[in-house]
């Protein structure tokens, strides 16, 4: 089986903390991502929902879905995942989410995972969807944060 890896990093104007409560709501991942149909928590981690230890179950509309496991939970800056079951043929997946202050404001993501496969198309079927993960919860984080509020009542 051959290692594989992507590294990838995005940037949003939305603040750190709104781009990891994008990013950690596994629910919410089927309004913003149009290959993501499905989406919901198997188990609840510490803390709940999403904490270490939940399961979150994504995937299309139709078909089989990947089964995520949280094995690091600290916001906001750092979120980790490994595939404990699903569609793709991979082993060993561990996925690690680093946000950071980004040099004009906003955050940087940088979304770091590694696998081994043995079929060839693997790596950028998952670099492409994962960098569309990236992209996705960056302008939702956005879209959220420039989102009017309402004013309070005075």
């Amino acid at each position: 089986m051959g290692s594989h890896a992507y590294d990838i990093t995005e940037t949003s104007t939305a603040p750190v903390d709104v781009v990891f409560a994008v990013l950690a709501d596994a629910p919410g991942w089927s309004r913003w991502n149009r290959s993501i149909a499905r989406a919901s928590w198997e188990v609840q981690g510490d803390p709940a929902p999403g904490g270490v230890g939940a399961v979150r179950a994504l995937g299309a509309a139709k078909g089989p879905l990947s089964r995520e496991r949280i094995v690091a939970f600290d916001p906001p800056r750092h979120l980790a995942y490994v595939i404990d079951s699903g569609p793709m043929p991979v082993r060993g997946y561990r996925a690690d989410i680093r946000l950071g202050p980004a040099p004009d404001g906003g955050t940087t993501i940088h979304w770091v995972g590694s696998w081994s496969t043995r079929v060839p198309w693997v790596s950028g079927f998952l670099t492409r969807t994962v960098r569309g993960f990236a992209i996705g919860a960056a302008r939702e984080a956005e879209r959220i944060w420039t989102e009017p509020r309402p004013e309070a009542p005075s």
